[in-house]
């Protein structure tokens, strides 16, 4: 159980953002690297990607204003909250620099912002937490909930004694969390993948998915929109494969993938610590010039692969307001009550009427350095 802050302010966070998005819109970069692991494979001609690194900075930069004004003045002492999410990855790291500098902003003791990452990735491990964290008298917790059905239960007994419970990084439909989530529309998330798979394969090849779960609905919406990317074109979805939240799996999957299955040549890593595993096995084969990766996320190790062409590019999200923003949504919701928080998210939120955009993104190599700028401003990288 971690517990630390950081003293960066919002109005820097994203002003840097927003100036991010003015400028790199529209940019583009080559996909695959056209160095070789010595196979002596013949490199593919260069492939434009076009990247973007625009989110929904200005929209959530403005709801927070709202939020925090709303809760000028007010107590927030018995505000007692929790970020839990499914796995111990680079990337949620930039999610939990953000929910303690949310709480920081809002002047919420230290002892009672809490954030947890289960070792394993086990829902053992993310069920004693929330255990723990009820016996500890928490006001309100988000969740990247590992098996969303499992946590059904659990939610509508919290839900039923007054905690608040916000669904982050995947939806939560069929409970008592669904009404609203914070995160990236995956579905969309999933067709950007799928467009710039379709653009580095040229529209025709045989693609693998890998997928840390094959049921949580991050997962399902992505594959479905990525799927959806790819039709009309003469590429086709050879295998999906769950690795089960292990980035070894997903390694060892690839590899017998690539060896079994010689005219694979795209793998598409759900999430966050598929794409590296996937150009360890690319590379070990022998195929970084055959065989294209889009990803998800944005790990440093995905980070590398993209600056050496490994990986042609990655759809991100931005976990770090995932942080920021549930923080204040949670303690809106202990302070002001849910009826008068979803008043003030309302104006924000999607056309399902229940999705506040985190904002999604694809960075490739001309993107890199902007993104990892970004990253250093808000303390992330």
């Amino acid at each position: 159980m971690l517990r630390t802050r950081r003293s960066r302010t919002l109005a820097v966070s994203t002003a840097v953002l927003l100036s991010l998005a003015a400028t790199g819109c529209s940019k583009s970069a080559g996909g695959s690297d056209s160095a070789g692991s010595g196979s002596g494979t013949k490199a593919a001609a260069p492939i434009t990607l076009a990247g973007s690194v625009t989110f929904n900075q200005a929209n959530l930069a403005k709801l927070d204003a709202s939020l925090k004004s709303a809760l000028a003045g007010k107590d927030l002492s018995k505000v007692d909250i929790a970020m839990v999410v499914n796995v111990a990855a680079d990337y949620w790291k930039a999610g939990q620099v953000g929910f303690l500098k949310g709480c920081s902003d809002l002047g919420i003791a230290k002892s009672k912002c809490t954030y947890f990452a289960p070792p394993n990735g086990k829902l053992t491990e993310q069920n004693s937490e929330l255990e723990t964290l009820r016996s500890q008298g928490v006001t309100g917790y988000s969740i990247s909930a590992i098996d969303p059905t499992s946590a059904a239960g659990t939610i509508h007994t919290d839900v039923q004694k007054g905690i608040s419970v916000l669904a982050i990084d995947s939806p939560l439909p069929g409970t008592d969390a669904a009404s609203l989530y914070l995160g990236t529309p995956n579905y969309t998330a999933g067709f950007q993948a799928g467009t710039a798979m379709k653009q580095v394969l040229g529209g025709k090849g045989k693609v693998a998915i890998l997928v840390g779960s094959l049921t949580a609905s991050n997962a399902t919406q992505r594959i479905a929109g990525f799927e959806a990317a790819l039709k009309g074109t003469k590429i086709t979805v050879a295998q999906k494969v769950n690795d089960n939240l292990q980035a070894s799996t997903a390694t060892s999957d690839a590899e017998t993938i690539l060896a079994n299955n010689p005219d694979v040549n795209g793998l598409y890593g759900v999430y966050s610590y598929d794409g590296p595993a996937l150009a360890q096995a690319v590379t070990s084969a022998g195929k970084t010039a055959s065989v294209h990766i889009v990803s998800d996320d944005s790990d440093a190790q995905t980070l590398k692969f993209i600056k050496s062409g490994v990986i042609s590019g990655t759809v991100v999200q931005m976990p770090y307001q995932q942080g920021y923003t549930g923080a204040y949504l949670l303690a809106a919701e202990k302070v002001l009550g849910k009826d008068k928080t979803m008043a003030l998210v309302k104006p924000y939120l999607e056309k399902d009427g229940s999705t506040l955009s985190s904002g999604v993104g694809l960075v490739t190599k001309s993107d890199l350095g902007a993104y990892q700028s970004l990253e250093s401003q808000l303390g992330i990288g």
